[in-house]
């Protein structure tokens, strides 16, 4: 199979948004977002390292944890950004109040069917009554309604001066209570985000670090403690199949399937970039839609890593793993170690192009297949409103 070279090997990289995408560059982030009457809205964030303030946090496997947290945190504020940009929120509210009235409307319809029934009854039960009616009752309606009439015109005398007022105040009414809306709908956003970031990082760490010890435990008590010694293995497979599992069901989706629509369209444009072509559309829908830098790929390179440090700790500590609650401690505490290695071996695998580093770089690719979906042409001009952005003028400062 031919082997596609690359003229160059970028430090741009991206991430899918919601119907849009962010491009970090050397110099600036910028995020392009596609609205609902199909215009693209482009916005510089703010995204300011640590590495740059301190060089500590530059360091060897300190910059991986350093670069991880960091591009989650971006990340996330990119995404709750163009969820608000693209008319998400606006989109939903609208389909629940469509919901709503439309509930209304079969309740209220429901409600008249009653009513007409039942004044049909009454009428039939009425009518000899109404044969018996008297000149007083007649009376006494016409001077109910002079009354009601007298009523009619003091009110609206009185009210001329109060309905002028409220017209004035009314013009801004619309404009007030939209803004008010807005910012509303901005709370409850930041709100629900961060409930389910606390939900997620309590999901995470229940399914990737204590379930697969509660699992292992359950079947090596079921083959009678003959797979002791094989513990880390276990659990790190069952680690892996979960997470691929995830992304399946998650994948399935519409709007997860969008997001990883846009995520092949990022992948696409920095390739074209790469090879140096023009950054048209024609030129990066022929690219491929895998690359070996992606963050996908980090994270299956670190579930391997994984493996093979926590099968060299059970080795050494035999008895450690045993406990289900220390086991799961010292995982967490030496997650940031795995991950400055896997970051360590990203970056080594994106500088040199051999039999090992492809060897390396194979599970993240693969697992793309899954992470990233053919784009249409509107999200590719979406990739390369972003990509444009932040492209150096200095040609060598984005170098990987």
């Amino acid at each position: 199979m031919r082997k596609e070279k690359c003229c160059k090997k970028t430090s741009i990289g991206g991430q899918a948004l919601i119907e849009g995408i962010m491009m970090r560059g050397p110099h600036k982030t910028v995020m392009s977002v596609r609205k609902n009457d199909g215009q693209i809205v482009s916005e510089n964030l703010n995204t300011t390292s640590l590495k740059d303030k301190c060089s500590f946090f530059g360091l060897p496997i300190i910059r991986g944890s350093v670069s991880m947290i960091e591009s989650l945190a971006f990340g996330y504020k990119a995404l709750m950004r163009s969820a608000d940009l693209s008319g998400m929120l606006e989109e939903e509210e609208a389909e629940k109040k469509a919901k709503a009235d439309k509930k209304a409307a079969k309740k209220a319809k429901a409600e008249e069917t009653s009513e007409s029934e039942t004044e049909a009854v009454a009428e039939g039960e009425t009518d000899t009554d109404e044969t018996i009616e008297t000149d007083a009752e007649t009376t006494a309606d016409e001077m109910v309604a002079e009354t009601a009439d007298a009523v009619a015109e003091f009110v609206a005398e009185t009210s001329v001066e109060a309905d002028a007022t409220e017209t004035d105040a009314a013009t801004d009414a619309p404009a007030e209570k939209k803004t008010e809306k807005k910012a509303e709908n901005g709370i409850l956003m930041a709100i629900i985000g961060a409930i389910s970031m606390v939900f997620g990082i309590a999901l995470a760490l229940a399914l990737f670090f204590f379930l697969p010890s509660l699992i292992f435990k359950y079947v090596n008590h079921l083959a009678g403690g003959q797979i002791t010694a094989y513990q880390a293995a276990f659990e790190g497979v069952l680690k892996i199949l979960i997470f691929v599992i995830y992304l399946i069901l998650v994948s399935q989706m519409k709007d997860i399937k969008r997001v990883f629509m846009y995520h092949g369209a990022e992948h696409k444009t920095i390739f074209c970039y790469e090879h140096g072509n023009e950054l048209t559309v024609e030129n990066v829908r022929k690219e491929k839609r895998f690359h070996p830098r992606c963050g996908t790929s980090f994270l299956i390179l670190m579930l391997i890593v994984s493996i093979i440090f926590y099968m060299i700790i059970a080795r050494i500590f035999p008895d450690l793993a045993s406990n289900i609650a220390l086991w799961t401690l010292i995982r967490i505490a030496c997650l940031p170690l795995l991950v400055g290695i896997g970051f360590e071996l990203i970056k080594f695998c994106g500088r040199h192009d051999n039999f090992v580093t492809r060897i390396i770089s194979a599970p993240g690719v693969w697992l793309q297949r899954i992470t990233t979906k053919e784009p249409d042409d509107s999200m590719i001009e979406v990739a390369i409103e972003a990509m444009t952005a932040v492209i150096p003028e200095n040609s060598e400062d984005d170098r990987w």
